[in-house]
């Protein structure tokens, strides 16, 4: 562990060829698997097609939403204070929210019953837009965890 606060490095991600967003490219990365990332964007394009196609918003505008939606304000992290263990409330920095609401999206998505991964993507994002699905669920747990334990506030330094 680092004795000193030093900044890590933060690597610059070329933005996708389609939307030029730096986010999506961020979600294709992680949705990667084996290093196949063009069978990772050719899911990802087809699944914002299939969002297009059932709510007849842009596909990308969607997604924006639903990532929005699915980001925590809270979380609980683990402090140890003399021999016990709390979990205790944090605020969750930006770019931790935006990592972890595509975290949930993709597993959420991937633990869905039935069809093919673009499919399940386009059901999940739809969800999120919509405030239900594996991903808010998540979310909602997430805060509920961190409510329950308010007491412990005091602790986060």
């Amino acid at each position: 562990m680092a004795r000193r606060r030093t900044k890590s490095l933060v690597r610059e991600i070329a933005p996708d060829r389609l939307y030029n967003s730096t986010l999506v490219t961020k979600f294709i990365n992680t949705m990667m698997w084996e290093g196949k990332k063009t069978t990772a964007e050719a899911l990802f394009y087809s699944a914002l097609d299939i969002v297009k196609e059932k709510t007849g918003e842009d596909g990308y505008q969607v997604f924006l939403r639903a990532i929005e939606n699915v980001k925590p304000q809270i979380e609980v992290k683990s402090r140890r204070v003399g021999g016990v263990t709390y979990q205790v409330p944090v605020e969750v920095y930006p770019a931790r929210k935006q990592s972890l609401a595509i975290r949930w999206i993709i597993s959420a998505a991937r633990s869905r019953n039935g069809r093919n991964f673009s499919q399940k993507l386009a059901g999940e994002l739809m969800d999120a837009i919509n405030n239900n699905g594996g991903a808010m669920k998540k979310k909602d747990e997430v805060r509920r965890m961190a409510e329950a334990n308010r007491a412990f506030s005091h602790y986060a330094w």
